[in-house]
Order: C-alpha cells, then structure tokens, then sequence
C-alpha cells in the first residue's frame, strides 16, 4: 500500500543551551512550518542536522519526497571563502553548514524539490558556489537589533520576478517578514535572482533547471500575510501527485 509523501524539515539543531529564549523562538517558527506541510498532506519529519552531522542527516532524508531548510545560525564563513570577525558574528554550527549544503547537493542531483527559508537561502546559494554580505550594517531594515527575540522580525516589501516560480505563486510585490543580517552577494552557479528588497537586497533565488528555491523572508512568521506559507511550500508540488513509495 502507497505511503504518504514525506516532506523531511531540516532544522539547524534540536539544542541550543546557550540561547533558550532564540531557540523556544525557532522551535516556535518550525512548528508552523510543520503544521502548515501537515495541513497540505505531507507527513513531515523532522531532522537537525548539527545534531545528526552529514552522514545522519542524508540518510534521515534519504526518502524525502521534498526538503525544507529552515533559518538558524550564520554559515561558517569558510564555506563561501569569508573570514571571521565580522560584525554580529555568533557561534556557528559547522556540522549543520556541512550537512545542509549537501542536501542541497543532492537534491540538485536527484531533482528532489527543495524550499530554503533565511539562513536555507544563503545554504542554497552556498552550496552551489556563492557567496554572502557578511553583515548589512547597522541600520539595515531587515531585522530590528537590540529587541527582544520576539519583536526581531522586520516588515518589508519584495519584488518578485514575473518569470519566476514564487511571482506567479505570490504574485508581483508581496509583503515579508524578515530578521537577517547577513544576504547573499555572488550568485550561486544555476541560480537566478527571484526577488529584491526596494534597496536592492536578493530576497529570493530559483535554481533554473531543478525544483530548489530560497526565501530570504520568514513566510512561517506568526504575522505573514495570511495564506502565504501555504502559497510558498505549494511550489514544492502537491503530495498527491509526489513520488510515493510501494
């Protein structure tokens, strides 16, 4: 008998000692995203790649019939040739940067689909050889610094390639909701730019040959445009219709 779809949500870590009240907030974020696949048919299972590391984490996904990388932590700058030292700079998680970005990979060889939110973007866009703005600056209206977890979210306007995937999903200009310091600068190999910000920030990149896009906007943020998360993971197609396992 046919099995559900399986739509595998890839988190950073299923952990974060350090930063209870960031990590409460993320967990509060990827249970939305879970909620919202479950709503659309999907039997979703989730996978924290810092916690699993490279070999535990491909195989956890092995069968995905779609993928989710959701926000989290900056990449390690040594894998976009960065340098540490940078303003807001953190504590990373090597583990999940490597484990991620091939997933990434793979899903590029297999054409799995794929949806990258926040720090996914910057995965995608990594893992086929871009680079990133190590930091926007002070002032940057993606993210309002200094708050409480809670309140970091930022609104903003993007404008979405009529062309692409995600304008003929959302339509021209949609409203966002982001908390980003950091933004992709070179453009990954296969990928095309999909969206902006009004000050030239990408917010959005689509893969020109295989079912992988990133958002750099929180579509799962409690304050979204109604509709909208559901509108963004329908582009990793209906469960119906996805691969299902005899």
């Amino acid at each position: 008998m046919p099995s559900t779809p399986t739509l595998a949500l890839v988190t950073v870590t299923g952990r974060r000692e350090h930063a209870a009240e960031y990590h409460a907030y993320s967990t509060m974020l990827a249970s939305r995203a879970a909620a919202a696949a479950g709503d659309l048919g999907w039997q979703v299972e989730v996978v924290a790649a810092e916690d699993t590391g490279v070999a535990g984490t491909l195989a956890a996904a092995d069968r995905a019939d779609a993928l989710v990388l959701l926000g989290g932590e900056d990449i390690a700058p040594e894998f976009y040739g960065g340098a540490r030292g940078y303003r807001g700079e953190g504590r990373h998680a090597e583990r999940a940067d490597e484990a991620q970005i091939a997933l990434v990979r793979r899903a590029h060889d297999r054409g799995t689909p794929l949806l990258g939110v926040c720090r996914g973007l910057q995965i995608i866009d990594v893992a086929f050889g871009g680079t990133l703005v190590q930091d926007l600056g002070e002032g940057s209206g993606h993210r309002h610094d200094e708050v409480p977890i809670a309140q970091v979210m930022a609104d903003h306007e993007v404008v979405l390639h009529p062309s692409s995937r995600l304008g003929a999903a959302l339509g021209r200009s949609v409203v966002t909701r982001s908390a980003h310091h950091q933004a992709v600068a070179r453009v990954g190999a296969g990928l095309r730019v999909a969206g902006r910000a009004p000050d030239g920030v990408i917010e959005a990149l689509e893969h020109t040959e295989v079912p992988i896009i990133g958002v750099q906007w929180h579509p799962e943020d409690p304050a979204s445009p109604r509709g909208q998360l559901a509108a963004v993971l329908g582009l990793l197609g209906a469960p119906a219709v996805a691969r299902l396992a005899a």
